[in-house]
């Protein structure tokens, strides 16, 4: 089985979520979130094309997939030895210009999000 790293930058974002949802909700239920979202990531230990290839569905050439988990995408890739979640983006975020540049957003998102 292969192993699952998060990047330092994803543990930090997990740990500023945790704080968010303790504040604005309660600790039980930003403990339970944060556990379901690690449980989703668990399964591409065994299953890592689980997620969504970026390159097929936005014909970009890219190694990256994302795994989409409580309002969040988790950008990873993987090799024959481990997992790496690398970045986290709340769906609201534009992660394909954050990442590449390029627009993942499509006109009824813009206009139901009044972005």
């Amino acid at each position: 089985m292969k192993k699952l790293v998060f990047s330092a930058l994803v543990r930090n974002k997990l740990k500023v979520l945790k704080v968010y949802l303790s504040e604005h909700y309660d600790p039980d239920f930003a403990k339970k979130t944060l556990a379901q979202m690690i449980d989703d990531a668990e399964v591409l230990k065994k299953h890592e094309k689980s997620g969504t290839n970026i390159a097929e569905m936005y014909s970009i050439d890219t190694e990256y997939w994302y795994l989409f988990t409580n309002h969040h995408y988790l950008i990873y890739r993987f090799d024959s030895k481990a997992v790496t979640i690398v970045q986290m983006f709340h769906e609201r975020e534009d992660f394909m210009m954050k990442l590449f540049g390029i627009s993942g957003r499509t006109q009824e998102s813009i206009d139901y999000w009044g972005e």
